[in-house]
């Protein structure tokens, strides 16, 4: 089956998002929150799920399932967003209006991967 490029867009993103996680696995560590445990090993669980997710969203046996995935990781996401916006040093020094605008941009995420069910 052909899907439209737009799908195989969103695939490649968060497969290149997924490798990101293994190239610059301090980066992600430091915006975790606090309590969740062993920073280091959820880096890289949630790299291989961005990696498993980007492929298998393109692949017609699996994109379903694949599109529910991706919905639950950017819901689990918002917590560090939340979590960049009001911890200093989780921030990445980016600005607090990148910081705000990316929690309604993780809804625009689930929307465009909702839209392929």
């Amino acid at each position: 089956m052909q899907y439209p490029w737009h799908l195989y867009v969103m695939g490649g993103l968060y497969f290149i998002a997924g490798i990101m996680h293994f190239v610059k696995p301090r980066m992600y560590q430091r915006i975790i929150p606090k309590y969740m445990p062993n920073h280091k090993l959820l880096v890289l669980l949630s790299g291989v799920a961005e990696i498993i997710l980007g492929v298998s969203i393109c692949i017609p046996a699996t994109k379903d399932v694949s599109i529910y995935g991706i919905i639950a990781m950017l819901l689990i996401f918002l917590t560090v967003h939340f979590h960049m916006l009001f911890v200093k040093s989780a921030a990445m020094g980016l600005p607090q209006w990148v910081l705000i605008l990316r929690i309604p941009l993780q809804f625009v995420l689930i929307y465009w991967a909702y839209t392929y069910l």
